[in-house]
């Protein structure tokens, strides 16, 4: 039997996936490597140690466990953090770290600047988005201003999945629905890069626009030495990971939303029509013709390390789920606010911060962790909230990722958003869904068939709970009323 290969580099971990034909997962491999933090406000990757290194790595275990001959692997499809900004030089070597999506807000002061010299109204009706940490282009323009002999240098410019399929086949590329996160540079309107709002950088600078399952390229003689993949192999053109996730678990038609527990949550909706709104994001979706409407916090998952790192060494995240699940539902009268590294959609606040507030000398580590995860529960509410005032409220929400085994967190998620979640059988996440768009990419299967591949297996049903009802007002409320002082803090 033939196969497909999907690999995920995620923010903490890479993953890869060899799957047969009919969706049966052969091996799954993975490995871990860290998110850089060199200062507040910055994260970053190393992009031949984090990206292709652990490419290498993981194609060699997965073609050890397997014991598969390359030649049965029919293509190769990537997917990876993003939208990521790397410039690399004429060899295609990396000039700094890869920075990384919105977690890193290193922009905010180049942002400000091109919201002012371009209009936000025009950049929302150009780039269907307007700028905040999650936008490439401020980022490049940072680069530029802060790094000058370095930019003089960049002869490309870009994400973490264009530095896998350039390094697989030799071909700069990106796909359309990462492209439109580089804002002010693409225009959605006419699925092109732009110039037209801001002379950031010559166009020629950055990577070929394909869409998603396009073939890219194939295996050079070069990449198959270091990975063990058969020379010449089909590579698609890839995409950012969550949107892998969603493809995972069956999101394909207008009103099916994916809800992904990972390092963030993050949000994507096939919509019929472009959804246009600063308070989320906006982009092509994976297949022309369609559109996805997107939203993210900017830690979760990031939020559980921090608070089992610090608060918690030694301990897994079984046992504290196990302790959150003890104290009751709104841990006692405390809230969190999760805003960790300043928040993503929909307030778009670089400089809010995270708190535990409402402790008193009787609460416990267990009521900590509860109140963590109803934090990031009330930041999702908070997004749905969103959708519901545009007027698109998803039909169907699919559940993904590491959280969907923590019942606590996923519980407090339907309560909050008044929303039932279902999870599929098969939740490794993009790994999954890169192969099943390679798959696609070769004419094997066809979009809609990865419902038969990975059908639902549960549903967590909304229970109607007070004390959510009284403290997520004043959730909300303890935001709008610190906002000020997290600001002056800096």
């Amino acid at each position: 039997m033939t196969h497909t290969l999907g690999l995920d580099i995620g923010t903490f971990e890479t993953k890869g996936t060899l799957v047969a034909d009919d969706g049966t997962i052969t091996a799954i491999a993975s490995r871990p490597h860290k998110m850089i933090v060199p200062r507040p406000g910055w994260a970053e990757h190393r992009a031949d140690e984090d990206w292709w290194g652990d490419f290498v790595h993981v194609t060699k275990a997965l073609l050890a466990q397997s014991g598969l001959d390359p030649k049965r692997i029919r293509a190769v499809a990537t997917s990876a953090i993003g939208p990521c900004m790397l410039p690399v030089d004429a060899t295609g070597a990396p000039l700094m770290n890869g920075v990384l999506y919105g977690v890193d807000t290193r922009a905010a002061a180049q942002i400000e600047a091109l919201n002012a010299s371009i209009g936000q109204d025009r950049i929302l009706a150009t780039c269907g988005n307007a700028l905040t940490s999650q936008s490439v282009g401020p980022k490049i323009l940072w680069l530029r201003e802060t790094h000058p002999d370095r930019f003089a240098r960049t002869t490309k410019v870009l994400t973490s999945t264009s530095y896998l399929t350039w390094k697989l086949t030799g071909r700069y590329v990106i796909d359309h629905y990462t492209a439109a996160n580089f804002s002010p540079l693409y225009d959605v309107n006419r699925l092109a890069w732009t110039d037209a709002l801001a002379d950031i950088l010559p166009l020629s600078h950055l990577p070929d626009l394909m869409w998603s399952t396009d073939i890219a390229g194939h295996v050079t003689p070069a990449a198959a030495a270091e990975t063990g993949l058969a020379p010449g192999t089909p590579v698609t053109c890839g995409t950012i990971d969550a949107a892998a996730e969603a493809v995972s678990v069956g999101v394909q038609f207008p009103g099916e939303m994916m809800l992904m527990y990972g390092s963030t949550i993050f949000i994507i909706q096939v919509t019929a029509a472009p959804v246009r709104d600063a308070r989320l994001w906006y982009a092509p979706w994976l297949f022309p013709g369609a559109h996805a409407s997107m939203a993210g916090l900017a830690t979760s998952g990031t939020l559980t390390h921090w608070f089992r790192d610090q608060l918690a060494r030694d301990t897994d995240f079984a046992t504290l789920a196990a302790e959150a699940a003890q104290s009751p539902k709104g841990a006692k009268g405390l809230i969190c606010l999760p805003y960790f590294s300043g928040e993503r959609t929909p307030i778009h606040d670089a400089q809010a911060k995270g708190a535990f507030f409402g402790l008193d000398l009787t609460h416990t580590r267990a009521d900590l962790f509860r109140a963590a995860l109803e934090g990031i529960a009330m930041g999702t509410a908070h997004v749905f909230d969103t959708y519901r005032e545009l007027d698109a409220a998803p039909s169907r929400v699919l559940a993904v990722g590491g959280g969907t085994q923590n019942a606590v967190w996923m519980q407090a998620t339907s309560d909050l958003a008044h929303t039932p979640q279902l999870v599929c059988e098969k939740t490794m996440g993009a790994s999954y869904g890169d192969a099943f768009l390679a798959a696609v990419a070769i004419g094997a299967v066809m979009p809609d068939e990865i419902t038969r591949w990975n059908p639902v297996a549960r549903t967590v049903t909304p229970e109607p709970t007070a004390v959510y009802d009284r403290q997520y007002p004043l959730w909300k409320a303890l935001y709008a009323q610190t906002k000020d002082i997290a600001h002056a803090l800096g």
